[in-house]
């Protein structure tokens, strides 16, 4: 890559969210890249635990262009959703560049200069499509627990066979938490779950409702930042995680799950609950979510918490500077699947009429 090569637009990241940008992107005819630091597209779906299914059914997640290649009510496996995102990228030969990291992104008189593992580029626009994921997030007393306990987050997490032991704590009662911890007590495991009740969005009986039609109006009409509960449920998500979908409290209840009390920290290296209770865990998996990392923006974007100020993906104070895939970006559906093509549409027809 040349020192000064550059670009109309530049989208940061390779997952679905730059992928449906892309696609729209592609329809204009200007110059634009994708960048991805992974080494093949859907990597980071390829990477998650073994037994992960999506939450919402196929019909409902295909991305622009390209319907999801299931039948509707089926719940695609996270293999089956990366085999897709290679197939898209392919279809629509979008322009994407594979094992390129970011390193930092700065402005300049006439747009953005990235400085990637590979060079240097030059562009007006930025589109930022890195995923609502990207820092695994630890309380800080986790370095405090007993050497002898095995931890790790649930990102790391693949399947019961890579627990070899038999008591185990897991943190964090949202979806990952909820359902990593339903198979570890399927196949013969003393599970704890520890955290608050989250709420639950019953999947199952509002997703075949009107062919689905239901259950994706709620999460992408009622669910948004434009009504009083979906304002509410953003600011949850954000600190405790989403509702559950699949499971319920009773099915994990009804595995032999123990549900507790949060975790407040530890005594003598053992995990201790909020009313004093000590947990005897052999094992802790962290189901406790993602930080924002965006610290190789070089700009003064960010809120306390290290999110970014936008309207909608546009970023006020950064003029061609843009997100896609952002938690609660609108709406609960703006990161999913389904959900994100709506958001790029939007970003690229800004991008359109500069």
């Amino acid at each position: 890559m040349s020192m000064d090569e550059s670009f109309q637009t530049i989208i940061v990241g390779g997952g679905q969210a730059g992928l449906a940008a892309g696609f729209f992107l592609s329809q204009q005819g200007n110059s634009f890249v994708i960048l991805d630091e992974n080494i093949r597209t859907g990597e980071s779906w390829r990477n998650r635990w073994d037994g992960l299914r999506l939450f919402t059914p196929s019909k409902y997640n295909g991305l622009p262009g390209r319907p999801f290649p299931s039948p509707d009510f089926y719940f695609p496996t996270k293999d089956e959703v990366a085999d897709y995102l290679e197939e898209y990228a392919g279809h629509f030969r979008l322009p994407l560049r594979h094992g390129v990291k970011v390193e930092s992104l700065t402005r300049n008189d006439t747009g953005y200069r990235l400085t990637t593992s590979n060079g240097q580029i030059l562009t007006r626009n930025v589109i930022i499509a890195t995923g609502p994921y990207q820092k695994p997030n630890k309380p800080p007393y986790a370095q405090d627990l007993d050497p002898s306990i095995l931890q790790m987050h649930s990102s790391a997490y693949r399947n019961p066979q890579e627990i070899p032991v038999q008591n185990v704590l897991v943190v964090g009662a949202a979806n990952s938490g909820a359902e990593i911890s339903l198979e570890l007590a399927k196949a013969g495991k003393k599970v704890w779950l520890a955290g608050r009740d989250v709420g639950r969005i019953p999947a199952d009986k509002l997703g075949k409702a009107f062919g689905g039609r239901l259950y994706w109006w709620f999460i992408s009409q009622i669910l948004s930042v434009k009504t009083p509960i979906g304002r509410k449920m953003s600011s949850d998500v954000y600190i405790h995680g989403a509702p559950l979908i699949r499971a319920s409290r009773q099915e994990i209840v009804d595995a032999g799950v123990e549900s507790t009390l949060r975790v407040t920290g530890t005594v003598n290296g053992k995990p201790q609950l909020e009313d004093g209770r000590r947990i005897p865990a052999e094992a802790v998996i962290w189901a406790t979510g993602f930080r924002p990392d965006y610290k190789w923006i070089d700009l003064p974007i960010f809120d306390e918490q290290g999110y970014p100020r936008h309207q909608r993906g546009i970023i006020p104070e950064a003029p061609g500077l843009y997100f896609v895939g952002l938690l609660f970006q609108t709406a609960l559906s703006s990161a999913l699947l389904g959900g994100v093509g709506a958001e790029a549409e939007y970003i690229a027809k800004k991008i359109a009429q500069q």
